[in-house]
């Protein structure tokens, strides 16, 4: 393992398994028998997650 490499912190794991918690719904959803406005909350929802683990994973500055 490289120097620069530490491990996750608790609220960085924490930020993951939501992530992971909301893709997992996701997958599991009827998304034929979803209404626009719930298709639209869920794609906003994952973009948010993703951009907090991306977040997590991106040095900062």
């Amino acid at each position: 393992m490289p120097d620069d490499v530490r491990p996750l912190t608790a609220a960085q794991l924490a930020v993951i398994d939501f992530a992971k918690r909301d893709l997992d719904d996701a997958r599991t959803a009827d998304l034929a028998a979803m209404e626009a406005d719930a298709l639209i909350i869920l794609v906003e929802r994952l973009r948010g997650r993703l951009y907090d683990v991306l977040s997590v994973f991106t040095p900062c500055e």
